[in-house]
């Protein structure tokens, strides 16, 4: 089972493993809605662990600016927005947990 969340026209435009308030409907594995997205059971393995690894990457990343091998402002502007964002967003959910999937999407 996979949770979603739609836009106004009904289309999902996100997935996630787990519900909450971000993705309240569940639909089934082989939905056509999570097939049109490449995201059911029909997508292939390696497609079904990247998610996942970007979910790694991005610990990655803060554990590399927490140490201070890198700096935040040496990652290109358009990475710095899309970490920025996935980490309010991650807040938003309950925080930071380094190298746990918590089966977000």
């Amino acid at each position: 089972m996979r949770y979603v969340r739609r836009n106004a026209e009904g289309e999902v435009i996100a997935v996630s493993l787990i519900e909450d308030p971000f993705f309240p409907e569940a639909v089934p594995d082989d939905s056509l809605d999570l097939a049109a997205l490449g995201q059911g059971s029909s997508a292939s393995p390696l497609a079904d662990t990247d998610m996942r690894l970007v979910r790694v990457l991005e610990d990655l990343i803060d554990v590399l600016i927490t140490k201070e091998v890198i700096r935040f402002t040496d990652l290109p502007a358009a990475a710095q927005e899309k970490l920025l964002e996935r980490r309010t967003l991650r807040h938003a959910l309950g925080g930071l947990n380094l190298l746990d999937d918590g089966g977000v999407l």
